[in-house]
């Protein structure tokens, strides 16, 4: 998950759960925390606990969050923040607490009378390559849920507009004629048709080092004509470290109506 990927997934996430972004920069994001999110995200139990206590008045924080370091010209404050980070996994554990999935209907000006709003699925995938080393990418897909066009980088072409959870007076949105079971399968074969045209070079690496350090584990056992049991052990032990796995996880999602 490159730096640029996890500074939309943090715009996404606080816009949608309403903590006014107070300043950005390619490489920070400085944000006004609610009280819900600085309950969940901030670790810190014992003030609102106090708070609670005593019916003081609550002070959320306001946080910078450096999304990348590289990019970073002068001093600035703030708390690095990247893939495998625990504020990131913390971000990620809240999505799935609050609700990974919408439905949301683009905002339209009344003056422009009758509009149509057309179905769409969206859905933000995490894809990890896994063995002893780990690569993430993250991929945001759109499908028309009445002609099928599957649409790339789906989050960052609809971040910019606004929406509301119910549509407008003047808004008429088309029901979907694609199911969004069968979208998201077809979004998934969109995937995987990404993983499978991708250089794999990493899992063959990762199976010459596996078969590197087995041929040491040997080498100390050699002379062992029945194998004790912490040999299986550690045999058990680098398969599990140099397995080559890929794993996909939706992340969040979402029916969006667009004009």
């Amino acid at each position: 998950m490159y730096p640029q990927q996890v500074h939309e997934y943090l715009k996404g996430f606080f816009a949608e759960n309403e903590c006014p972004i107070l300043g950005e920069e390619n490489h920070s994001l400085t944000v006004q925390l609610t009280v819900d999110i600085d309950k969940r995200i901030m670790n810190r139990p014992f003030y609102w606990q106090y708070i609670e206590a005593t019916n003081s008045e609550p002070n959320p924080a306001q946080v910078t969050f450096i999304t990348d370091q590289t990019a970073m010209t002068g001093n600035l404050f703030g708390e690095v923040i990247h893939y495998g980070s625990p504020r990131l996994n913390q971000l990620f554990h809240a999505t799935g607490e609050l609700g990974a999935y919408v439905q949301l209907f683009e905002k339209v000006d009344h003056a422009m009378g009758q509009v149509i709003l057309t179905p769409w699925l969206g859905v933000n995938f995490k894809v990890s390559y896994c063995s002893d080393r780990t690569k993430e990418m993250m991929y945001s897909f759109g499908i028309n849920l009445l002609t099928g066009v599957i649409k790339e980088n789906f989050h960052e072409s609809i971040y910019a507009s606004d929406y509301d959870s119910e549509p407008a007076e003047n808004v008429f949105h088309v029901q979907y004629i694609i199911k969004p079971v069968r979208a998201l399968e077809r979004l998934n074969a969109a995937v995987e048709s990404i993983i499978e045209k991708d250089d794999h070079s990493w899992a063959i690496e990762a199976q010459k080092r596996w078969q590197r350090d087995q041929r040491v584990l040997d080498y100390f056992y050699e002379d062992v004509e029945n194998k004790p049991e912490c040999y299986e052990i550690e045999r058990k032990a680098l398969e599990e470290q140099y397995e080559s796995k890929i794993k996909i996880d939706i992340i969040n999602g979402g029916l969006f109506y667009l004009f």
